[in-house]
Order: structure tokens, then sequence, then C-alpha cells
């Protein structure tokens, strides 16, 4: 199992370490925050501002996974950098978009 997530009744969360005002969407790797726990890193282009990188959060990670943006939502960290985000969905299936999704960007 992926390192920055955990199993959810209703599908997947995801802990999330958000990097506002960036030059570019991307992901930048994972990382181990203070309590032991690992952390997606990703950089958005958005500032954080009324909620504008949360939704530019979103849209990044709808995109990637092929997921409609209704099936994302944050439930923790709403103005805060780190971040819980649950994807809705069945969890086997969310798991591989995100393995694919990490593996395209290694190979590319």
């Amino acid at each position: 199992m992926l390192s920055f997530v955990e199993k959810h009744k209703n599908g997947m969360i995801i802990r999330v370490r958000l990097s506002p005002n960036s030059s570019s969407c991307s992901v930048n790797g994972i990382m181990a925050a203070a309590d032991g726990y690992k952390l997606l890193k990703i950089s958005v282009n958005a500032i954080p501002e009324k909620g504008k990188a949360n939704k530019e959060l979103i849209e990044f990670i709808a995109k990637k996974l092929k997921l409609p943006k209704s099936a994302i939502e944050i439930i923790s960290g709403d103005t805060e950098r780190v971040k819980r985000l649950l994807l809705n969905g069945k969890f086997n299936e969310l798991e591989e978009k995100i393995i694919n999704w990490l593996e395209d960007m290694v190979d590319a």
C-alpha cells in the first residue's frame, strides 16, 4: 500500500503537503511529517487566498486520476499546508490510479 494513503469506508484518504504560488502544478515527491506520517508533496500555481489553492489542488488531482472533481473533498487542513483529502470510490481502483500516475512521472 502507498505510504501516504489510508483506507476509508468511502474510498481513500491521501495526505498532502501543498505548496501554493508555485511556477507549476506538479508532484514533488513524498516526505515524512514530524508525526511520522508520509505526505505527497504537491505544488500548485494558485495563491492561498479564498480557497484558490485548494480548488486548484482538487482540479489537479482530479485531472491526473481521471476522477470527477466532486469525488474529491478536503476533510482536514483546509487553511493549512498539510491536508487530508477524501477520494470517493473503490479503494483498489483508486490505489491503482495513483500508482499509475506516479509511475508515469518517474518514466517521463
